[in-house]
């Protein structure tokens, strides 16, 4: 029996970009569509992101009959350090911790690595594309400047030029958490974006974090081959839907 009720929240960052009030939910459980529901009629939702368990298959299909659209599928990975501990990195780049004045490198890094990305934002035909390239680049720049997203940035560097990024975090359940990574796309496929992983994990076992996750697009499978040569294993994956209410009112 399901407990408490679904953790839906208003989205103003994603109000402020789209200009469309929005509403997200991280994790739809079954029994959760009427609560769900009434929290948007209450609230005049227009824009609903709400994400479910792939294992929830008769919840998935329930959601497609009230109208919700498939957007992606994230599939998450995870890695026991201690039974798989990060090799040395071989790159010929240096990893260091970003520095205070780099938030603007790094965001423009963002924007040219998920140019295009496809996640849902990408996926969604009545949002702005040019907009949607921004979800990455806002990311990475806030990940720079608040903890509240991140722990940790670290920076790739050739010839003195930065090339690539990436963010990880202490998440509550005691596991580190790679949140966000991207290299220029003339240096990729060079060992960088390996490297950057690699370093990551070197700092949460630091940090005496020995369970590690990660997630991505289930199509994005370059990404998956690197983690899965590093150690980490799928655990677990959801789809995101988008509902789109029109009408006031339509919140059937």
């Amino acid at each position: 029996m399901r407990q408490g009720l679904p953790s839906i929240e208003i989205s103003d960052i994603d109000h402020d970009r789209f200009g469309v009030k929005t509403a997200k939910v991280t994790e739809v459980r079954p029994g959760d569509l009427e609560d769900i529901m009434r929290f948007c009629r209450r609230n005049k939702v227009e824009f609903l992101i709400a994400r479910c368990l792939t294992i929830d298959l008769k919840l998935a299909q329930e959601m497609e009959s009230r109208g919700f659209q498939l957007m992606d599928t994230l599939i998450y990975y995870s890695c026991n350090l201690e039974k798989d501990p990060p090799p040395d990195t071989v790159s010929g780049t240096m990893i260091r911790p970003f520095r205070h004045g780099e938030e603007t490198i790094i965001s423009l890094i963002s924007a040219e690595a998920f140019e295009g990305y496809q996640g849902h934002y990408h996926a969604d035909q009545r949002l702005d594309k040019n907009k949607c390239d921004d979800v990455y680049t806002d990311w990475a720049y806030k990940s720079c400047i608040s903890r509240s997203a991140a722990d940790e940035v670290f920076v790739a560097e050739y010839e003195g030029k930065i090339i690539g990024f990436g963010t990880v975090k202490m998440e509550s359940s005691g596991q580190g958490h790679i949140i966000l990574a991207g290299v220029l796309k003339k240096y990729q496929g060079l060992g960088v974006y390996r490297s950057i992983f690699i370093h990551c994990m070197k700092w949460c076992l630091q940090q005496g974090l020995y369970s590690v996750l990660t997630s991505t697009q289930i199509t994005n499978l370059a990404v998956q081959r690197v983690w899965i040569r590093l150690g980490f294993e799928p655990c677990s994956s959801y789809y995101t839907f988008h509902k789109w209410f029109g009408e006031v009112g339509n919140y059937g």
